[in-house]
Order: structure tokens, then C-alpha cells, then sequence
């Protein structure tokens, strides 16, 4: 399952998963979709805390430079929302 994290002004949704708990070591996969202008979606996932891209389509690498960026400074955030199945907003 995946949780909405937030929305960057281009349009771009990031979301992320639960915790995934493999051989003792926690991670999380994040999504990051786009809508295109022609249809369907530019999409990518990165698993953390690895910083390894599951996949990509269309994203360009300065796109996928600026998103490992972003993960650097929300990676614990993101961990955080994770635990507790994402973000609570009453």
C-alpha cells in the first residue's frame, strides 16, 4: 500500500509504502508520478535507504538528481510516516 506524501507544484505526487522488513533491515519504496501532457504518467520508484531506482519512465536524470535531493532531506520523515501508515490528517 502506498500513502501520499505530497504534491510539488509541477504536479508531481510523491508517495511511499509501509515498511518492508527483509532479513532484519527496514525500507521503504518511494513513488514519484507526473501527469504528461500527451496522457498517462511519467513515473519513477526509489527504494530507501538504499537510494535505488526500482524503475523509471520518462523522468529525465536532472529530474531524478533533483528527487534524490529531495529524499537526502525527508528520508526520516518519510521512514517516520511509514511506521505509523503515512501521514494522519484529522
Amino acid at each position: 500500500m502506498f500513502y501520499q506524501y505530497l504534491e510539488l507544484g509541477d504536479k508531481t505526487l510523491i508517495s511511499h509504502s509501509d515498511i518492508k522488513n527483509l532479513d532484519g533491515n527496514k525500507s521503504i519504496e518511494i513513488q514519484f508520478e507526473r501527469p504528461r501532457e500527451k496522457g498517462g504518467f511519467y513515473s519513477a520508484r526509489c527504494e530507501l535507504p538504499s537510494y535505488k531506482w526500482i524503475f523509471n519512465e520518462y523522468f529525465t536524470k536532472k529530474d531524478l538528481d533533483f528527487f534524490e535531493e529531495f529524499l537526502s532531506h525527508n528520508a526520516h520523515t518519510l521512514f517516520k510516516y511509514a511506521e505509523c501508515g503515512g501521514i494522519q490528517i484529522a
